[in-house]
């Protein structure tokens, strides 16, 4: 039997009895609709939220990973330059599939060749390596390309060009270990940290 507010056995629409008898399942209507509606959306509502929030943080971090293993640094060093291989060897990089992020003829005081080349500071060779960088101009250039730090430690070759393999920059222009032609980034990390050196981001297109 279905009662409804105002019925009684007498047919009173008006009857007090059943006014007091639905008087609080009146007033605990809101909080069902807020149990069955409200509390669900706002539930969603957060949960979307977060959802969004973390598909843009890692968007950003995919932009970031993408952005340094898609980018190497090299400089062209003084030997390489005073023989004249600037083009023959941005040649090599072109047809390596590179692209030139950034690019610079400058030359280093013996002071930036030092922080430059700080990591290997306790190194025998350390001296003899910031001489022979800050004794003429040098090419510096962000590379970009996929996988572009491996790739581009493979075109370049070994750091001795007599164990250099056949067709690589240093087998084809560098004179010995110490005068080997271009330095090439060893990983994601430093190729950041060297392109920072020496170009800021107006300088990178």
């Amino acid at each position: 039997m279905n009662i409804r507010l105002g019925d009684c056995s007498k047919g009173n629409a008006s009857c007090i009895e059943c006014m007091i008898l639905f008087k609080p399942v009146l007033l605990g209507y809101p909080f069902i609709l807020l149990a069955i509606y409200i509390i669900p959306f706002l539930i969603f509502y957060t949960m979307y939220r977060i959802f969004v929030k973390c598909t843009y943080l890692c968007g950003v971090i995919l932009k970031i990973n993408s952005y340094m293993s898609n980018r190497t640094f090299t400089m062209i060093k003084p030997d390489a330059v005073r023989a004249g291989n600037i083009g023959n060897i941005l040649q090599m990089i072109n047809a390596g599939g590179f692209r030139i992020v950034a690019m610079k003829y400058t030359r280093l005081t013996l002071d930036q060749a030092g922080k430059f080349y700080e990591v290997h500071k306790e190194r025998t060779f350390y001296g003899e390596l910031t001489e022979f960088m800050s004794s003429g101009p040098i090419v510096a250039a962000i590379l970009e390309k996929d996988n572009a730090v491996a790739d581009f430690r493979t075109l370049i070759g070994a750091t001795n060009p007599a164990q250099a393999a056949e067709g690589t920059i240093r087998k084809k222009y560098a004179a010995s270990i110490g005068e080997n032609a271009v330095h090439g980034s060893d990983s994601d990390d430093n190729a950041k940290i060297e392109a920072d050196f020496f170009f800021n981001g107006l300088e990178r297109f």
